[in-house]
């Protein structure tokens, strides 16, 4: 079942009341007490109202563990992460009225880049990794099976299994779509529904994307809900099932990691919050090389994106002493040459408004802190020229270049003006650059601006325990580089300390964070079961050459999807080894390694008795013991994974092959799947040669044409 939504229902008029999405139905309060007013930051007009007096967070809670629950947990990982796809695409089709609100945010047509073709790009990247890198199931296996007893009837693995209650994410104001899409990708995969409380100052967007998602019917019922203001007593009704991830302040996270339900009854807690990050410039990238031009580049561009209101700006320029000035005067040149203050509808526009007038006064606020603790201002400030933006209706503030002649001046490494401020501070040498950047008590991202990989060495060690990530800029990666102040869904975005402690993203390992792992026991019979994925010891379907030839048994080659199940299995004869067999390999391979061609080298060679049969032969002579040759369902060999050589087999030595399907990953979107094939390889006195998985992709249902 789907939830459904019209653009009338979601309240057409943007200086109407901003309606909240819960239990599958819009709803605003009948008559509100305590409403905030939302103004365009560009030029104060009204936007709209927000007020959620009577909202019932405890039913919206109820709703998600039920109804969410089931509707996710009818899909399988891959059918959600396809679901993912199909909803990018919807959104991407509608991206300019989400352009269009965004406008009023005081966002420029670079910063909806950022925020929405970034979030939606977030979800494809999402779907994609999901479907390729996990199975198509509702368990993912983390690691290999732990050998718990001599004989094998006791084993141990983990596994991961979604959590069964709800994912609650309170987002910040900088980025409404990103901001919610990029927790919402993970979560959804996993198969965890999903409570969004945006920021208040520009909750009309995310309510507009939410509303995008729901009228392309593609959102399962409870799967996701929108509190439109306050979250009131969300968190009172939260427990160990459910995950809470917060973007924000430092505080905030603090008032929130202090909940009763998160300190005592184990609600899950993630925060990435506030951050002052760093870009250094490195001793080797003086002024006259490519490293100081893409440096200057890559703190202009974070002082203007989004306005520096984002979690990863550029804070604190950190850079040799000598060249100070020479850094100060390059960003005044490169900002005033560049940089256009105004509302985000007029083209010529580079750099919009913050989000609200109070924040204006909040950066201003932190600037003046900077300045009265010893700051010296050389570009911008409070009463810097805004030019011809309008001061008086908009939120707008002036890139601003501070200096400090104390680089450790306090205030510098713990006062964050959240807008386009940087201060530039001068370091003596590597060890003193990475102490500096350690005094921002944790931070997001760091940029190292060096073409020296010793240099770089010595920054990743220094700076790495402080960061959750770290860019190297350098003459050659300087064009492709995404650039400081971007995370990327395929890398981990968090840091330690300061920045919230938390990771979000990397990948699959974002899915993980709203799963459970636990360690689970058992037979081999029982933990194939429990897992879908097939374990040395359990019951096995075996065909062997003389079951197929009689009709007794079908060839799990001869399979398709539709008939093939976890356990069958196929057990060759036994092939012997001969040493013309070993000269042969080696004189046509060309790998006259002495282990195989000189028997006096190889008998000297502990691990040797005499010259020995190559690996990759014993492997190319499985493939033959099991390989059904006529055309059939298994259409490819993709590969092969764990190749691990146990026993080595002398000439005279024979060698047997078992093959069972160990893991079966159907594909939603075309007509074959793969197939994961356990390997065992055993000489004649059944001692384990070899061990490895086969991949191969394998017709669903009936075989190809051609056949």
């Amino acid at each position: 079942m789907t939830a459904t939504a019209t653009s009338a229902e979601a309240g057409s008029a943007v200086t109407d009341l901003l309606p909240s999405y819960i239990r599958d139905a819009w709803w605003t309060p009948a008559n509100p007490e305590k409403i905030a007013e939302v103004r365009d930051a560009s030029t104060g007009e009204p936007v709209c109202r927000i007020s959620t007096d009577g909202l019932d967070t405890r039913a919206a809670v109820a709703h998600a563990r039920s109804a969410g629950q089931v509707s996710l947990g009818e899909m399988t990982i891959h059918q959600r992460a396809l679901r993912l796809k199909h909803i990018a695409a919807y959104l991407d089709d509608h991206k300019q009225e989400l352009y269009d609100l965004s406008d009023r945010t005081g966002s420029t047509r670079r910063d909806h880049l950022i925020d929405v073709d970034g979030g939606i790009g977030t979800l494809r990247v999402f779907s994609s990794k999901g479907r390729k890198e996990l199975p198509n199931a509702d368990v993912i296996v983390d690691g290999d099976v732990e050998q718990l007893s001599r004989d094998g009837s006791f084993l141990g693995e983990h596994i991961y299994t979604r959590l069964t209650g709800v994912a609650v994410q309170i987002n910040a104001f900088n980025f409404p779509v990103w901001g919610m899409l990029e927790k919402l990708g993970p979560s959804f995969i996993a198969g965890v529904p999903t409570i969004v409380k945006p920021a208040s100052q520009t909750a009309y967007v995310t309510q507009a994307c939410v509303r995008l998602m729901l009228e392309s019917g593609l959102m399962p019922e409870g799967a996701i809900q929108l509190i439109s203001g306050s979250a009131r007593d969300l968190l009172d009704h939260l427990d160990h099932r459910d995950h809470v991830a917060f973007t924000g302040s430092a505080g905030t996270a603090q008032t929130l990691r202090s909940h009763p339900k998160v300190q005592n009854e184990g609600v899950r807690f993630t925060a990435e919050t506030d951050s002052l990050n760093a870009a250094i410039l490195g001793p080797d990238a003086g002024p006259e090389t490519p490293e100081f031009e893409a440096f200057i580049r890559s703190v202009t561009l974070e002082m203007a994106a989004k306005a520096g209101q984002k979690c990863t700006a550029v804070r604190r320029t950190i850079v040799p002493s000598e060249h100070v000035d020479t850094v100060i005067e390059a960003l005044r040149s490169r900002i005033e040459s560049r940089v256009v203050l105004g509302d985000p509808r007029d083209e010529a526009t580079t750099v919009g408004a913050l989000a609200s007038k109070d924040q204006q006064a909040e950066v201003s606020r932190a600037v003046q802190t900077l300045l009265s603790a010893g700051g010296e201002l050389c570009l911008g400030g409070p009463e810097g020229d805004l030019g011809a933006a309008d001061a008086q209706a908009g939120a707008f503030f002036p890139p601003t270049v501070l200096s400090f002649a104390d680089p450790r001046t306090p205030e510098v490494h713990s006062v964050e003006a959240f807008g386009p401020v940087t201060s530039v501070l001068g370091y003596a040498d590597v060890d003193d650059a990475v102490e500096l950047a350690a005094l921002g008590g944790g931070s997001l991202v760091a940029t190292v601006c060096t073409h020296d990989p010793h240099t770089a060495a010595a920054f990743a060690r220094g700076i790495g325990s402080h960061h959750g990530r770290v860019l190297f800029l350098d003459r050659d990666d300087a064009k492709t580089s995404t650039g400081h102040g971007s995370p990327l869904p395929h890398l981990v975005h968090g840091g330690p300390g300061r920045a919230g402690g938390g990771e979000e993203l990397g990948g699959v390992r974002a899915v993980k964070h709203y799963m459970q792992r636990t360690a689970v026991q058992g037979s081999p019979d029982l933990l194939t079961g429990v897992t879908g994925v097939w374990h040395r010891g359990a019951q096995a379907n075996t065909a062997t050459p003389e079951t197929v030839a009689s009709g007794e048994a079908v060839h799990p080659f001869r399979k398709s999807l539709a008939e093939l199940r976890i356990g069958d299995q196929f057990a060759s004869g036994l092939r012997k080894v001969s040493l013309e067999d070993i000269l042969a390999f080696a004189e046509s391979t060309g790998d006259t390694f002495y282990a195989h061609t000189n028997e006096e080298a190889a008998m000297a060679n502990p691990f040797f008795p005499r010259r020995v049969a190559h690996g990759y032969l014993l492997v190319s002579w499985a493939a033959g013991l099991f390989v059904e040759p006529e055309p059939g369902p298994v259409l490819a060999n993709t590969g092969l994974e764990n190749l691990s050589f146990q026993t080595p087999v002398t000439y005279d030595d024979s060698i047997r092959v078992t093959l069972t399907a160990k893991q079966i990953t159907p594909r939603e979107t075309d007509d074959f799947g793969e197939v994961r094939w356990d390997t065992v390889l055993h000489n004649q006195h059944d001692e384990v040669v070899a061990t490895y998985d086969v991949l191969t992709r394998v017709a669903k249902e009936k075989l190809p044409e051609w056949v």
